[in-house]
């Protein structure tokens, strides 16, 4: 028989705020963000980190928060979906996905952003392969990858300012 662990109170840096979470330490990340700080932005697929749906940044890195234990970000910076676009990278990436409807039904679409945005920022002008590999763990069931990879390259020339 096995027991929950018992919950302990956590501070976490989500989105520029010190936030408190009184949460098992081992509980997803993901769940911490959606249920305890109402960020519904990043989504719950495939719970295996295999799809990016989840995908948020912490220190700014892309990490899949469906995996990721509340208690190895305590210390670091982490950032949602619902705060890129208060970034002017964030911003114009969003624009991009807006003005070329990269989205189809878009539930993959937050963890793409994040995937794209954190690609810009090491790579300012990716080529396809170099597009292709930051994005390979972030899956369209819809297909959209020409959009976005088209996207990835307008905001490369210095599209959507």
């Amino acid at each position: 028989m096995t027991f929950p662990k018992p919950k302990q109170s956590l501070a976490i840096t989500v989105n520029g705020r010190v936030e408190q979470a009184e949460v098992s330490p081992d509980k997803p990340l993901l769940w911490v963000l959606r249920d305890e700080l109402a960020l519904k932005g990043s989504k719950y697929s495939c719970g295996r980190a295999l799809c990016g749906a989840c995908t948020v940044h912490v220190d700014g890195q892309p990490t899949r928060a469906c995996v990721t234990p509340v208690k190895s970000v305590a210390g670091k910076s982490v950032t949602t979906i619902e705060a890129l676009s208060e970034t002017e990278l964030g911003a114009r990436v969003q624009r991009a996905w807006a003005s070329l409807n990269v989205p189809q039904c878009g539930y993959c679409q937050s963890g793409q952003i994040m995937a794209v945005v954190a690609l810009l920022k090491a790579i300012p002008v990716p080529t396809d392969q170099q597009i292709d590999e930051a994005l390979s763990g972030n899956i369209c069931r819809c297909g959209m990858y020409p959009r976005i990879r088209k996207a990835v390259h307008e905001l490369a020339a210095g599209g959507f300012a």
